[in-house]
């Protein structure tokens, strides 16, 4: 298992709590897993959750149109570089 930065830590801590996740811990998110269609089980419904809750966190929108989502969203390790790179500072 690879192991979480402290970024992709406080992301895979910040999914579990917003999806309510009862048979998943943070510490269980692979870096490089797929979050969609993998096994965590997460739907387009989840996303919409994550992105808000992403921005209530981090201080910038993910917008549903961006043609970039399906890369930002394939993993733990994806989204996380996308939050560095655009959160408020």
């Amino acid at each position: 298992m690879a192991e979480q930065s402290t970024a992709q830590h406080q992301l895979a801590t910040l999914i579990v709590e917003c999806l309510n996740l009862e048979t998943v811990t943070a510490d269980q998110i692979e870096p490089d897993a797929p979050l969609f269609g993998g096994d965590l089980g997460l739907d387009s419904i989840d996303a919409l959750e994550i992105a808000l809750a992403v921005s209530k966190r981090y201080g910038f929108q993910l917008r549903s149109d961006n043609p970039e989502n399906r890369t930002i969203f394939t993993s733990l390790r994806t989204l996380s570089e996308h939050i560095e790179q655009h959160r408020a500072a």
